[in-house]
């Protein structure tokens, strides 16, 4: 896999199935190093569901190697932080002035972490919303993705927890970041 290039696009609704199991296969892969069997169960089915919003609002990217879908993740304008809840959320548009951009639905193929494909995807979506005139991003990450987002100058809002909808808690963190903040490229 070394030797293919994954190419970075934005994703269209015929994309759905495969990045549904890439986000499967992945919470599948990398959460039980954060979570228990039962919370990696609950998350491979409920927040792996892909919101076809973000790719009607052309606001989703994959990365494609070899005619396979390897990473995914995107960004919104609607009031919604994370797959698996409805709390608070609703398909209004966010005002860039006062609100944050959301990134949502983060998932890297297990073989094809640590490559810059989550790096070049926050890239994407950073772009994205500044030039939609927002000034500020915020997600909610699950434990795995942490590292990731502080690498690319997310600080940490506040410890949170994610109730699924079969009573199953992830542990998660409520990040921020300023679009415009300068981060030094550095490995993750």
């Amino acid at each position: 896999m070394w030797g293919v290039e994954a190419v970075l696009r934005v994703a269209v609704r015929a994309d759905g199935p495969a990045v549904a199991e890439l986000a499967r296969s992945s919470v599948r892969e990398l959460f039980p190093a954060y979570y228990d069997s039962a919370q990696t169960a609950s998350a491979a089915e409920h927040i792996t569901t892909l919101d076809t919003a973000l790719i009607d609002d052309g606001t989703y990217y994959v990365h494609e190697a070899g005619g396979e879908i390897v990473a995914c993740g995107g960004w919104s304008r609607r009031n919604k932080l994370f797959n698996a809840s409805t709390a608070g959320a609703d398909a209004r548009l966010l005002d860039p002035a006062t609100e944050p951009a959301r990134i949502r639905a983060m998932f890297v193929r297990s073989d094809w972490t640590r490559r810059g494909l989550g790096r070049a995807i926050l890239d994407a979506c950073t772009d994205a919303a500044r030039a939609e005139g927002f000034t500020q991003l915020a997600l909610m990450a699950t434990l795995p993705g942490v590292p990731l987002y502080k690498a690319f100058g997310f600080t940490e809002v506040e410890s949170a927890e994610l109730p699924m909808p079969d009573g199953v808690v992830l542990d998660a963190v409520a990040m921020e970041r300023p679009v415009d903040l300068l981060v030094k490229e550095k490995p993750v």
